[in-house]
């Protein structure tokens, strides 16, 4: 079992917590973590881009000028590609990127980042994260406590809107819940920074 040292609110060492290794101290998988990364992002496009091609283009319906004399090259229609105004060729259309991966891989991934954050000593643990009221000076002077980076992503167990709102200001900062987590934000934030509870409970559903 992997052991941290746990801090409270005000950055000092309330104790050591332990990890289980099968999630937080396994080799990781850079494959399995590029490819749930990929289908994340590919998962959040729109697809609404869109285009006209030269059959939806209006006009061309007779030929824009004589086929000899004029010095220019010779032009059946308007709609043409090469003429300014004309369709575009291979024009994009609104399309479904979605398409899903393996849960083993997902699992895999997402074991592989958290192993990631605690080898490379940027998993922090609270003990309890704690807000009588949304304060965003409260979050900066605990963030700034447990010397955690300025992208820091903050995984709680349960849905507390004094944290969601007191962190929703500060540049960088993100917060989610064990069951809303992805691969994606974990890689993307330097720090990770994790309640007591929340450690538990991401043992529980991925054990």
């Amino acid at each position: 079992m992997a052991k941290v040292t746990m801090l409270d609110m005000s950055g000092k060492a309330v104790g050591d917590i332990e990890l289980a290794d099968e999630i937080f101290a396994i080799e990781p998988n850079e494959h399995a973590v590029h490819d749930t990364i990929k289908n994340y992002l590919a998962n959040q496009r729109q697809g609404t881009q869109s285009a006209k091609n030269r059959g939806e283009v209006r006009g061309g319906g007779r030929k824009p000028f004589r086929q000899k004399g004029t010095g220019r090259h010779r032009q059946g229609s308007s709609t043409d590609p090469s003429q300014i105004g004309g369709g575009v060729v291979f024009a994009p259309k609104p399309r479904d990127y979605r398409y899903s991966i393996p849960k083993k891989v997902k699992r895999l991934a997402l074991k592989s980042a958290l192993s990631s954050k605690l080898k490379e000593d940027e998993l922090i643990v609270i003990d309890s994260i704690k807000f009588e009221a949304p304060k965003t000076k409260d979050m900066i002077k605990m963030l700034d406590a447990v010397k955690a980076e300025k992208k820091a992503l903050i995984v709680t167990s349960e849905k507390d809107e004094n944290i969601i709102r007191s962190a929703s200001n500060i540049k960088g900062v993100r917060t989610a819940l064990v069951s809303t987590m992805n691969v994606y934000e974990i890689v993307n934030h330097y720090s990770l920074i994790l309640t007591k509870d929340a450690a538990k409970k991401i043992e529980e559903v991925y054990a």
